[in-house]
């Protein structure tokens, strides 16, 4: 089915259609929101400190691209997936949340609640840490010291991040795809214009053969994104022949699909959340008065420059790491290994068992190291774009394409899904 054909049998789908405006209308209050700013903060200034300054455009990205406009829903998502993330590593830990995760629909919805719970007081963490980085700066971005006033403002953040949670939900529940992901994806793409016209506006930036390097290096990364992103191997399970009442089944082969890029974009937020707390700590002690602190704090600041080579090493070391770490989290051989053995499945040439479990670990240990490469070249992928192209203002966020990109898959296989369904109904 081409492009054309896929939209015009989504709008002629009556459900298929008020699903899509329902969800482009709460997209669209999305993006109003983001342009209401928090009172009390010099947005000028605030811009031209984003602008300058790799990390915050990448606290950004995972914001939904309201943090640069320090808006009441300036924390974004992020505090609701860091919840999220950590719930769902909590399941192989806790046995009353693995419990709950097998109880269908009432377990998730119990496992939800708890996440939203914990969202508030790491909305609250990050509100309180993003204030006070702001109030250093020179020259001050927070205009208001006041006590009550920047109370204030932590609840009206911490609310703002509850709003996109709901507005998230509502996506879920009523719209088309997963809503979180959705809002993310607004937001990213709603700041391409500015960055757009903030390269054209600079002249000496403003290099027809730049934005030309700068242009087939996006499309070969969106290219990697697809091609990494809808890779598989398959491991073929055979089932022996069984006899089911008086008729004899002959044996059927299967296969288990692992993914290459089994963690999607979750390593690379844990790597940001760990690379980002040095320099802002180096930051920090720069402030101090005390002359051997502040030399501490400058050492650290420059190790940890997003455009020097220690940091990208760092950064790219990290995000391997959280791949391999997040995947043995999420996948376990040995579990396949049982279900399989329990159903009367082998894999050719392997024994049912350990053995199976072992030759499952095997591969996934390969096929994780080219999904944990791959990430890292994409989160280093700025630093990488702005040595070759020289364009500051449009360097190419691997991590914002890669989200871009993941979020059109996911929602365009759940819309055909549909599709086939209403046409499965059809014959019904």
């Amino acid at each position: 089915m081409g492009i054309a054909e896929f939209i015009s049998a989504v709008f002629n789908s009556k459900e298929l259609r008020n699903k899509f405006l329902f969800t482009i209308g709460i997209l669209v209050l999305f993006r109003f929101v983001a342009h209401v700013p928090l009172p009390g903060v010099d947005t000028l200034a605030l811009r031209a400190l984003f602008a300058g300054n790799q990390l915050l455009g990448l606290l950004d990205i995972f914001s939904g691209g309201t943090l640069a406009n320090f808006s009441i829903i300036a924390l974004g998502v992020g505090p609701y997936i860091n919840a999220s993330i950590a719930m769902q590593i909590k399941q192989f830990v806790v046995p009353r949340l693995e419990q709950l995760a097998k109880e269908g629909d009432y377990g998730r919805e119990k496992i939800n609640q708890y996440t939203r719970f914990l969202t508030v007081p790491l909305a609250a963490f990050q509100a309180i840490g993003m204030i006070a980085i702001l109030q250093q700066q020179t020259p001050p971005i927070i205009t208001e010291a006041n006590l009550i006033v920047l109370a204030g403002m932590v609840i009206v953040m911490v609310t703002g991040t509850l709003f996109l949670m709901w507005l998230g939900e509502l996506i879920t529940e009523f719209g088309v795809g997963n809503g979180v992901s959705l809002l993310i994806f607004a937001g990213i793409v709603g700041r391409l214009p500015v960055t757009l016209f903030q390269t054209l506006s600079v002249a000496d930036t403003f290099d027809p053969m730049n934005l030309l390097i700068f242009g087939l290096m996006a499309v070969g990364v969106i290219a990697g994104i697809v091609t990494v992103n809808e890779a598989t191997r398959k491991i073929t399970i055979s089932y022996a022949r069984r006899q089911r009442g008086q008729m004899a089944v002959g044996s059927i082969d299967s296969h288990i699909p692992l993914r290459v890029n089994q963690a999607g974009v979750i390593p690379i937020i844990f790597a940001v959340s760990l690379v980002l707390m040095p320099s802002f700590v180096g930051r920090y002690l720069q402030t101090v008065a005390n002359p051997t602190v502040s030399s501490i704090g400058t050492t650290i600041s420059t190790v940890f420059n997003p455009d020097s080579l220690m940091y990208n090493v760092i950064y790219f070391l990290l995000v391997v790491l959280f791949t391999y770490f997040y995947t043995s989290v999420t996948f376990n051989p040995t579990k396949i290994a049982d279900e399989v053995k329990k159903q009367g499945g082998f894999i050719p040439g392997i024994r049912p068992g350990q053995p199976t479990a072992l030759y499952l670990n095997k591969i996934l240990s390969r096929i994780t190291l080219a999904g944990g490469v791959f990430l890292g070249v994409i989160a280093i992928l700025p630093s990488i774009a702005r040595e070759l192209t020289q364009i500051n203002t449009l360097a190419i966020g691997g991590t914002g394409l890669l989200i871009v990109v993941s979020v059109v898959l996911e929602t365009s296989k759940g819309l055909r899904a549909q599709l086939v369904m209403r046409n499965y109904d059809k014959y019904l």
